[in-house]
């Protein structure tokens, strides 16, 4: 009877194996697709923009920096793979004025022709204890980084829908996934991009539209670098427990994600853990992918709980030697 069950388990696992491709979203080619990166002056933006355009992408950089992005411009282009390809610049605020980033939406798909790709990574990050950070910074994020995705996708959606094909990536963050010591400003921001990532890829699944939420970890970018000047103690001892990952790497994994249409795109082993426990009602792009998630969730539900126990003792102990080291003052 044993047998006859290990039998079935085999078989049926095999089996969704081999119909796990012919339900998989029909792959993406980047040669001479129209790639839009808002973001992408720099860090992980700069380096999406790169990967693609080594796959032969046309590419569009939005970003509020114009010295900068005319920099990355002249960096992009020695990547290219034929003559015929352009880096298009547009300087905007993409968390500003819905009406603006929809005419040089419209500019640029007049040059380069409708977009292909979508990737949504301009963002910004203030990390602090709640009660010390500004009250406007929280409304600053959410315009920047939540509006600032919404504005860009809404504006190429209907060609894509017109065109019945596309891709949206939605560059969020573990700090997405998982909220964190000193993130009370930034992290609700990186959430509310996979509810509104879930709700969209339902509406557009049927017209062959696929987006992607990316979870990157802590990375080695110039927005990163700034971000550490100011993080709480907790935050910096928190973030040790997890190594710092390249843009390119991140960047590489994004793209791939992407162009294979996959709802949840993540980097490492602790990436792949938390993409397992957080899938909640999310998407998934193959059996396959929901079978793993099924196997895997309530051993790394147990290892999670270690993870929330470490950081809660990191907590504590701060707070003790800060009230420790107060109290010495006070006596001194």
């Amino acid at each position: 009877m044993l047998l006859l069950a290990v039998a079935f388990i085999v078989t049926f696992v095999l089996l969704l194996y081999m119909v796990s491709p012919l339900i998989s979203p029909k792959p993406l080619k980047l040669p001479g697709a129209h790639v839009v990166v808002t973001g992408g002056s720099s860090g992980i933006g700069k380096c999406i923009a790169i990967e693609c355009y080594k796959q032969g992408a046309f590419i569009t950089l939005i970003a509020r920096d114009e010295n900068k992005l005319l920099q990355t411009k002249k960096e992009i282009e020695k990547y290219c793979v034929n003559d015929k390809q352009v880096v298009l610049c547009i300087s905007v605020d993409v968390s500003k004025d819905y009406e603006q980033v929809e005419n040089v939406l419209k500019q640029a798909q007049e040059k380069l022709g409708p977009v292909d790709m979508l990737v949504n990574c301009a963002g910004t990050s203030v990390t602090g204890k709640f009660e010390e950070i500004e009250v406007n910074s929280f409304e600053r994020l959410m315009a920047v980084n939540y509006l600032g995705s919404v504005y860009p996708s809404r504006a190429v959606i209907a060609t894509m829908k017109e065109r019945r094909m596309g891709r949206i990536v939605f560059v969020s963050s573990q700090a997405g996934q998982l909220g964190l010591f000193g993130y009370t400003a930034y992290s609700p921001t990186k959430f509310a991009l996979r509810g509104l990532a879930e709700a969209l890829q339902m509406e557009v699944k049927p017209y062959n539209i696929y987006v992607t939420v990316a979870y990157p970890p802590d990375t080695d970018t110039p927005g990163f670098a700034e971000e550490s000047k100011t993080k709480p103690l907790e935050t910096k001892l928190i973030s040790e427990t997890s190594s710092v990952c390249q843009a390119e790497q991140v960047a590489r994994v994004i793209v791939r994600d992407a162009i294979q249409g996959n709802f949840n795109s993540s980097v490492g082993s602790d990436g792949y853990m938390l993409s397992i426990l957080t899938s909640g009602m999310s998407p998934v792009t193959s059996i396959t992918e929901g079978l793993q998630q099924v196997v895997c969730m309530g051993i790394f539900r147990i290892i999670g709980l270690f993870y929330l126990g470490s950081f809660d003792s990191i907590v504590r102990r701060c707070m003790m030697q800060r009230e420790k080291s107060d109290s010495t003052d006070k006596t001194e």
